[in-house]
């Protein structure tokens, strides 16, 4: 390999640990929102597609380690995958303890970035020898997933009733489209759908302001306060071995080390399933919130990383709601990328191994070190300078321009109604992995019952 790509390849990591330190920060932004815009234009744009690798799995790395610092400082979820930290992190915070959860939660991602990325590799290049043999079965792995996550969640009834009419609506405006001519047959809208469920609840929140009543309720003459604890152990260790202890450490570890043999499944799910059960096990309200986040940190890194390292390196194909979501510009961005001709059969295991451990090193490091000793004044620039409603407008532009690109003016309309039924349905607790897993697995869902 040149040694002028591996510089490009190495400041392409540095610029995807600048961008997403700040985007990180800012709360109620969406993973794959952030990530898939600004992957699908630098390959557009050209860039050789090992240092757009390189970009993307720096910026994963630094995205969920930054991402779960709104969620310590100011109980406000960073993304998808903060969220379910949320309870636990209030409660630390609640005791003062913000400071300690954020270096706690930064080991925690930095365990699991060290776990993930050595096992993924060696899973992906076992698993290359049958790939050809697990592709035709991909949508029923998909909805073996969404049965799973349904059984596992606390909503049972409801996620397994609504699996099926939410299949039948993403697979309907598929055929709407293809019917009407707005794309050709051989087209599957999955980009922008995947997109339209993670802006679901946003939706249903704009909307719910179009109504008087509500709107009303929602009025207020004071601002709201965050107030964000000031730093007392900047000289103190940063060592992740040292901030965690033997009894955060294992479960953390473990976890991370299993979430990679089921990267089929929904990395929220996981998170939840995990983190719950490990947190479960301490008697202690102290312990068991300090585990939970621990535990979550590490199962951010090692879901999104697993989800796309074994896809993309033995398969292919994007068989991860990681792949399929912020990582599918990776398999099929036309014309520079499509489905039969991506990363996987471009750049050689050498080369992904290289690209893979150069960003997601050069991110962890830096990004842990930078939140031990800047999370607070990163949190207060952000939250003083950065508006909120701007960062938001501003994603939700790049959703209806990517539906539009899609399927042109009328898939603005289709991602709206998806927003729409999938935030109701999350709402009321289908989560969010269960509807992605249900949107992977619509076409063969819907194509089986039709033939009963």
């Amino acid at each position: 390999m040149e040694l002028l790509v591996l510089v490009q390849m190495v400041i392409a990591a540095l610029a995807a640990i600048v961008l997403y330190t700040f985007i990180g920060f800012i709360p109620g932004t969406d993973e794959t929102s952030v990530l898939m815009p600004v992957t699908l234009a630098l390959i557009l744009s050209g860039v050789q597609p090992i240092i757009v690798l390189t970009f993307f799995i720096a910026a994963i790395v630094t995205l969920n380690l930054t991402n779960s610092m709104p969620t310590a400082l100011v109980g406000l979820p960073g993304g998808v995958l903060s969220s379910p930290m949320i309870e636990h992190a209030l409660y630390l915070k609640n005791r003062g303890m913000s400071e300690i959860t954020i270096k706690k939660m930064a080991s925690g991602a930095l365990i699991g970035t060290l776990i993930s990325v050595p096992i993924a590799l060696v899973l992906a290049d076992l698993l290359t020898p049958f790939a050809e043999i697990i592709q035709p079965y991909s949508s029923l792995l998909f909805v073996i997933g969404a049965i799973f996550l349904s059984l596992i969640g606390k909503n049972k009834i409801l996620s397994l009733v609504s699996i099926l009419p939410l299949a039948m609506l993403f697979q309907g405006l598929r055929y709407l489209y293809w019917g009407i001519g707005v794309v050709p047959k051989d087209t599957n809208i999955t980009t922008s759908f995947f997109l339209g469920i993670t802006i679901g609840p946003l939706i249903i929140s704009l909307l719910s302001l179009l109504n008087k009543v509500n709107r009303e309720k929602m009025l207020t003459d004071e601002y709201k306060k965050i107030t964000l604890p000031k730093s007392t152990s900047a000289h103190q260790t940063i060592n992740p071995f040292k901030v965690l202890s033997k009894s955060e450490l294992k479960p953390a570890s473990l976890s991370a080390l299993f979430s990679n043999f089921l990267f089929v499944l929904s990395p929220v799910g996981l998170i939840i399933l995990f983190g719950e059960l490990v947190a479960n096990k301490k008697q202690n309200p102290v312990e068991k919130a300090s585990t939970a986040i621990i535990t979550m940190s590490a199962l951010a890194q090692s879901t999104y990383l697993s989800g796309i390292i074994i896809p993309l390196i033995a398969l292919g194909i994007p068989l991860s709601p990681t792949a399929i979501g912020p990582g599918s510009p990776l398999f099929n961005a036309p014309p520079v990328f499509t489905v039969d001709h991506n990363l996987h059969h471009i750049l050689s295991t050498t080369e992904f191994t290289i690209a893979i451990l150069i960003g997601s090193i050069l991110a962890a490091l830096i990004s842990y070190i930078v939140i031990n000793r800047y999370a607070g004044k990163i949190s207060q620039f952000v939250l003083l300078k950065i508006p909120h409603e701007a960062i938001l407008g501003l994603f939700i532009s790049f959703i209806l321009l990517l539906a539009y690109m899609d399927a042109g003016l009328i898939n603005i309309f289709g991602v709206l109604l998806i927003g729409i039924a999938s935030g109701t349905l999350n709402k009321m607790g289908m989560n969010y992995g269960i509807q992605f897993m249900t949107l992977y697995a619509a076409p063969w869902l819907v194509e089986k019952i039709a033939q009963i």
